[in-house]
């Protein structure tokens, strides 16, 4: 058995842990501690004054900054790994960080005990030749990924500072659960105070870091890694984990040298392979290996079926905001996206569909995009509209699907209440269900005071707690009174 080293860290605190190598990084070696609480991991290099110094306001300042001064700052425990304090040992400088939950771990298969790294699941060809089904997960829980990976980013911006090099290298995630952390965040940037000491991982490398990595650190025409590249790579990494292939690794050989042809394809000649009017940069299927389809022929499986808001904040990536930083989206916007693409999924109706689940796309006869399969039966969506005034609704372009058991949240009946790390408690449970009953749709109102059908007449007919409404197509509910309520006009698509 390994002895137990025991240190006073630098807030301190006891730290123990194995004197035993369990794990190495690209720079630090890792140590378990005995109850698994926490790893401690030191720095091979030397470490210099601004390191120390850099390393020192992240387990201080910007650690209470998030986790202890924020609103709702345990939420973010689960989602953002960080490095809680320092230690040294041996003339090594070192970190200590939380322990990944074990949902972060394989179990069972040919990768039982190894982390769930994000590359398994962003890309084609490992998914599909190497994953089984089990650890798969659903495209719904991709999406769900994708909400807990912008949500973590966002609020690592709102503190001032950007990881530098986000990358599914960065980022552990569990597709069964639908959950996500962000790690190795001890070379987090702050601006003008301490810079990147890495540039990204390719793949995820902005098209401005690229351009100009080989120019002399203090040129002042280098672009390094900031929040604005942190933007690129979330993009890009939203995109590989939703369709399973790279935004901008298309057909187009711009040099018969590989380090040439990367740092134009990836960099100054950079171009989306989905450009809708440029298409120079085509995947050519014939290239691709049998284990890179389907997902790999966007073709088949085009990124506008992940939704017109997620497909608005593409074209503003990879288009609009590819070679222009400042129009690329927020961390904020994508999380708002993906939230209300969540709402969009349909339940596919064929139980071998490896996806099970797909973003209803708005047509008379709706079908999954990866198996397919057609829906058969009624459809209600739900248009949801927003009064700015007393007696006015408008249109809020705000939908909701509806499935057997589907639930009605306050986030769905109330505009000013939202989906995210400060929802509170009571507006987390369910504000009503839907169910197929009697050859009819029906919701349910479990806890909502105020809700009227609207009639013809424009009478308000009241639905009390615990009674039902038919959802026929037209059919107007107000969801609530209150200041914010919805209301709710259902379409019914017959198929």
């Amino acid at each position: 058995m390994p002895q137990i080293i025991k240190l006073t860290a630098s807030d301190g605190t006891q730290v123990e842990f194995y004197d035993e190598v369990k794990a190495q990084g690209g720079v630090k070696d890792v140590y378990f501690n005995p109850q698994k609480k926490y790893v401690v991991a030191f720095y091979r290099k030397d470490l210099t004054p601004q390191d120390k110094e850099r390393l020192k306001t992240i387990v201080g300042k910007y650690h209470e900054r998030i986790f202890d001064a924020s609103t709702g700052g345990n939420y973010w425990r689960d989602f953002l790994i960080m490095p809680d304090r320092m230690v040294e040992w041996n003339g090594k400088i070192g970190v200590t960080v939380p322990f990944y939950s074990a949902k972060f771990f394989f179990s069972g298969g040919p990768f039982d005990g190894k982390e769930k790294n994000g590359k398994w699941f962003a890309s084609a060809k490992l998914r599909n030749r190497f994953l089984p089904a089990d650890q798969k997960g659903t495209w719904l829980t991709h999406l769900h990924m994708c909400i807990k990976i912008a949500r973590a980013v966002r609020r690592l911006h709102a503190a001032g500072l950007s990881h530098s090099d986000l990358s599914y290298n960065n980022v552990l995630v569990d597709p069964i659960s639908g959950n996500a952390c962000i790690i190795d965040a001890d070379e987090l940037v702050v601006p003008g105070k301490f810079p990147p000491g890495v540039i990204g991982t390719p793949d995820f490398i902005a098209p401005e870091v690229m351009e100009t990595k080989s120019l002399p650190v203090g040129d002042p025409r280098k672009k390094l890694p900031s929040i604005d590249t942190d933007k690129h790579a979330l993009a890009v990494m939203i995109y590989m984990y939703l369709l399973n292939r790279h935004p901008l690794r298309g057909g187009k050989v711009y040099s018969t040298d590989p380090a040439e042809d990367e740092e134009l394809s990836m960099g100054k000649n950079a171009v989306f392979i989905e450009h809708p009017t440029n298409p120079i940069n085509r995947v050519k299927v014939s290239d691709l290996e049998k284990s890179q389809l389907p997902q790999g022929d966007p073709k088949k499986l085009p990124y506008t079926i992940c939704g017109p808001y997620l497909k608005e904040l593409f074209n503003k990536a990879f288009i609009e905001g590819l070679h222009d930083p400042s129009k690329r989206p927020t961390a904020a916007q994508w999380e708002i996206a993906l939230v209300k693409t969540a709402d969009l999924v349909q339940p596919c109706q064929n139980p071998n569909c490896e996806a099970h689940w797909y973003v209803f796309d708005n047509s008379r006869k709706p079908k999954c995009p990866f198996c397919g399969k057609e829906y058969k039966g009624q459809l209600p969506v739900l248009n949801f509209y927003y009064s700015p005034g007393k007696g006015k609704f408008m249109d809020e372009k705000f939908r909701l699907m509806v499935y057997d058991k589907q639930t009605l949240y306050m986030w769905h009946v109330n505009r000013f209440i939202s989906a995210n790390e400060k929802t509170s408690d009571a507006d987390k449970k369910p504000a009503g269900d839907f169910h197929f009953h009697n050859n009819q749709w029906i919701l349910i109102n479990r806890r909502l005071p105020s809700m009227f059908e609207i009639l013809s007449d424009g009478s308000k007919k009241p639905i009390p707690i615990g009674q039902f409404v038919a959802l026929k197509d037209g059919t107007k509910v107000l969801l609530s009174t209150e200041n914010g309520g919805r209301l709710m006009i259902v379409q019914l698509v017959n198929n």
